[in-house]
């Protein structure tokens, strides 16, 4: 099994969920996070005063599937959360050992999938 990690501009949620749906994802974990790259934040000015914002809100999306379909799937989030400007994100892969529902004791790709 795989778990890709995707950190995307916040109004592309929809149009990425989409396009993982259409590939056949049948499940996420999605959080609201906040962080910089290249980017390095702006500045804003707020009642006169200028201030730096150093961490942007961005979307983490975390998925996990077999890792034959690791590479369908991160490259439906590379193709619909691409803006071509700096700050689109990026997509992290790594392997996962083990998994387990909690509800029934099922292990493996047995418990990461939908029924």
């Amino acid at each position: 099994m795989k778990k890709i990690e995707a950190i995307i501009k916040p109004f592309k949620l929809e149009e990425v969920k989409e396009a993982l749906a259409e590939v056949g994802v049948q499940g996420m974990t999605v959080t609201e996070v906040k962080g910089f790259g290249r980017q390095k934040g702006h500045t804003e000015i707020y009642r006169g005063s200028e201030y730096t914002v150093d961490f942007l809100p961005k979307v983490k999306l975390e998925i996990i599937v077999d890792d034959e379909d690791s590479p369908t799937v991160a490259e439906a989030i590379v193709k619909s959360a691409n803006t071509g400007k700096i700050g689109d994100g990026k997509v992290f892969i790594s392997s996962v050992e083990q998994a387990i529902r909690i509800r029934t004791g099922e292990t493996g790709t047995d418990a990461v999938a939908v029924n």
